[in-house]
Formats: C-alpha cells, sequence, structure tokens
C-alpha cells in the first residue's frame, strides 16, 4: 500500500484553487486564532513562511492541493481525537486541515490550506494490469503443471513446455491460487481504508512474467489518495491486508502439501525453495517430519506453490519500514522513532544481499525507494487502544513466522551426499533477535 504526498519540502506543490463554496480568509492568524482555541491552549503562533516555525520536514509531505499556513503551539484542552475532530470540523468550510503533533512537551497544531480533492480516475489500467498478471500466472502455473505430470508421462511434459500457450489452462490452480490471495490482501486494505472513509484507488497487479520472474507477478498495491486520519486507521488499514492475505495463504498451502508427492532427491542440480518457520512447521504437520530429509523433498504443486509465494509475499510486506505494510504498522505503534530502522534494517537487507543469497538484491532497491517515506496520520497524537496494540504485535509476530532469510537455494544433490536443511537454521539466529528485543521493551 502506498500514500501519494509530494516528495519534500522543497517539492512542496502550490495551493490549487478551492472546490467551489469554500469561505475564504484573509488574514490567517487573526480568523485561525479562535478556532485553534477552542481544541488548544496557545502559547505561541507562527505564519506558515515563519523561518522559525516548528513543523518539522516530514510534516510538510502534503498531498499536491495543500500548502502550509500556520502552526500554534499549546496544550490540547481535551482528548487529541476529539481536538481534532473538532478542528476538523471548523476548518471544513476553509478549505483548511488540521494536523496535530507533539514534540518537547508541547503539543502542535498545524493548520495547511488544501483539502484533498476526491478526483476520479480511469479504472482500465487497473483492469489491463490485471488481466496481463492473469496472463503472466497462468504461464508460470503451466510451466509448474509441466513439470507435475512429467515423472508419469515425459512426452506429455514436453508437449506442454513446447506449446504453452495451447495447454495454458493447465496453469488455473496456481492462477486462481495466488490471485486469491494477492485480491485478499490488497481488498483487505482497501476495505479497511473504504471503512475509515479513506480515498483508495483500486489494486495495480504488477505482472512479470518468465523468464523475468518465476513467480509471474511482483505482487500488487494500492494507492491511498490522502492522508491517515490517526493511527488507529493507519494500524486498521496495514494490518487489514497482510492478515487478510494469509488467511487464504495457509489453507491453501496445506491444502497443497497434502496434495504434493513426496519423492527421492535425484542426483544432479536442485532448485529448492526456502524455509520460514510457519513453512516449515506446516511440512512437518503434513508429513510427520521435517523435509528436506537426507534423501527425500517434497515436489510442490501448483497450489502449494501459490502457497509458499503468498506467505513470501506476506513477509516482504511487512518489512517493518516505509511504505510497506510494516512500515504503516510500525509508525501507528511507537511514531516517528520508527524512523529510527531505516538504517538498520536496510544493513540488514545489504548484509542478507551480500552474505545469504543475492535474490534479495530486488528487495534491497526496493527499500530504498519507499523505505525512508512514511504514511504520517493527521492526527499524530492519538494512542493505539489495546486491541489495536495486540493487532500490531501480531503482525509482527505473522513477520517472523514468514520471513525466509533464502527464498531459494541451488544445490548439487549426488549419491552419497546428504541435504542439508536449508535455510531453516539460519532463522534461528532472527527469531532469537526479535524475541530478545521485545523482552528488553517488556
Amino acid at each position: 500500500m502506498l500514500n501519494e504526498p509530494a516528495l519534500s519540502y522543497d517539492d512542496r506543490p502550490i495551493h490549487r484553487a478551492p472546490p467551489p463554496g469554500t469561505v475564504p480568509i484573509r488574514d490567517s492568524l487573526t480568523e485561525l486564532r479562535p478556532i485553534v482555541d477552542t481544541a488548544l491552549s496557545i502559547g505561541r503562533e507562527y505564519m506558515g513562511d515563519d523561518p522559525h516555525l516548528p513543523a518539522a520536514r516530514e510534516d510538510l509531505l502534503l498531498l499536491p492541493e495543500s500548502a502550509l499556513v500556520a502552526v500554534f503551539e499549546g496544550k490540547l484542552k481535551q482528548p487529541s481525537e476529539e481536538a481534532f475532530a473538532q478542528l476538523d470540523s471548523l476548518l471544513t468550510p476553509l478549505n483548511m486541515l488540521p494536523m496535530l503533533r507533539h514534540r518537547d512537551g508541547k503539543d502542535i497544531v498545524i493548520v495547511v490550506k488544501g483539502r484533498p480533492i476526491h478526483r476520479s480516475r480511469p479504472t482500465w489500467p487497473n483492469w489491463a494490469l490485471f488481466a496481463a498478471t492473469v496472463f503472466s500466472l497462468l504461464l508460470v502455473g503451466t510451466s509448474i503443471a509441466a513439470g507435475e505430470v512429467g515423472v508419469a508421462n515425459p512426452a506429455l511434459a514436453e508437449e506442454i513446455a513446447g506449446d504453452s500457450l495451447m495447454h495454458l489452462w493447465r496453469g488455473l490452480p496456481y492462477a486462481i491460487s495466488l490471485l486469491l490471495i494477492l485480491g485478499a490482501h490488497e481488498l483487505g486494505h482497501y476495505f479497511a481504508a473504504r471503512r475509515h472513509r479513506l480515498n483508495v484507488t483500486l489494486p495495480y497487479f504488477i505482472p512479470l512474467p518468465p523468464p523475468f520472474s518465476i513467480f509471474g507477478t511482483m505482487g500488487a498495491f494500492i494507492q491511498l489518495r490522502e492522508p491517515m486520519r490517526n493511527r488507529k486507521s493507519l494500524l486498521d488499514v496495514g494490518a487489514a491486508g497482510p492478515l487478510m492475505g494469509l488467511v487464504f495463504a495457509v489453507p491453501i498451502l496445506i491444502i497443497g502439501l497434502a496434495t504434493s508427492p513426496v519423492s527421492t532427491l535425484e542426483p544432479g542440480i536442485q532448485l529448492l525453495e526456502g524455509n520460514s518457520l510457519l513453512y516449515a512447521l506446516s511440512k512437518t504437520l503434513v508429513f510427520g517430519q521435517f523435509l528436506p530429509t537426507a534423501t527425500m523433498d517434497v515436489s510442490l504443486n501448483q497450489l502449494a506453490m501459490a502457497g509458499w509465494v503468498g506467505l513470501l509475499v506476506t513477509a516482504i510486506n511487512l518489512i517493518p519500514l516505509g511504505q510497506l505494510d510494516g512500515g504503516h504498522i510500525l509508525y501507528s505503534l511507537i511514531g516517528d522513532k520508527a524512523r529510527w530502522l531505516y538504517i538498520p534494517v536496510l544493513l540488514a537487507t545489504v548484509a542478507l544481499t551480500l552474505f545469504v543469497s543475492e535474490s534479495w538484491l530486488i528487495w534491497l532497491a526496493l527499500l530504498f525507494i519507499f523505505g525512508r517515506s512514511y504514511a504520517v496520520p493527521l492526527d499524530a497524537i492519538t494512542p493505539l487502544n489495546t486491541r489495536r496494540r495486540f493487532l500490531a504485535v501480531l503482525s509482527f509476530v505473522v513477520f517472523i513466522a514468514t520471513f525466509v532469510p533464502v527464498p531459494f537455494t541451488l544445490r548439487v544433490i549426488e549419491e552419497t551426499a546428504p541435504v542439508s536443511r536449508d535455510s531453516i537454521s539460519t532463522l534461528l539466529p532472527f527469531a532469537l533477535v526479535f524475541i530478545t528485543l521485545w523482552l528488553r521493551r517488556k
């Protein structure tokens, strides 16, 4: 899920024409002071062009319709959620929007001019990308189908591989399963946003056909077209996607594993999928033992592969950084302190890329692009309630359970060489680090 702010203070666009019926304002401080005074005991006030105003640069990552008008310091007269609602209703006729911050022991009301304008967007790009993604997933599913029938019917497998378009229907199990997972993920975001009356786009699916990707897609996203109201809405919208996707991914994975054959490892080069804690547990529950063993492994069918990819997508989205879902959840939980994690998480991803698997390179690039900017809510003071704090912690437990340090490993299988347990042992240090940090916080 991505938001749509300006990129920096210097990139802050100029004020646009106000909507029809907007009341003009002549002297910002004179007319705003009595409005703000209904919710804030004003100590100091600044015009928007005052070089000494206490607004941080991240507060100015506003929508294209917005421009800074004034900043007021003081003490809120009522709970922050009620104060924001009151200020928002009073500023609406002036085409203005309040922002609440708390810094250095002071409550801050930032007033910006230019409320979000809900312009309609064409939906044909969404449907065109969806159709392209369906085709891309069918191609991948067909290649998996060729491998499934190859053991019993090598001739048919060769025919499928040679003419994928004629056998495209064979990839339906993979395509439908992964679309269910990705669709549930994005629609979880969408309906949570609509519940909070936020303007968001329909999902944009990202096709990436073979040979550019072995998954057939780079996932999907929706775009948030206005700021979140408070941390509660930020948490609800951010967590709804991964948790809804997981509701579909786990059953699909279990059914896929239960219907996938377990076979003897043949000598040669094998491409082994990486293990997360949840994936390893699922295999152990289904087969009664951890796979691969020294001689045996499960050959993933289309459903199992779709479920595994669904877990991987869930983990990547829950990385606690920037515009990723995990970044939204973390900011809703700890506020501006979330920015302190940018360098540590970036360095951890660099270490994964250099020392664990080069497959993390693409995610490293995404963190460079989306990792620094956060979707800061208008009301950044109102904290999460107990239920939402539990939901935030649950989301990071899901991240630990689905995180795959090594997505894929190329292994040379020889007659006498046992197969090591791949990435499952690599997961233990990550789990211990998260558990230790949580215990120290408690």
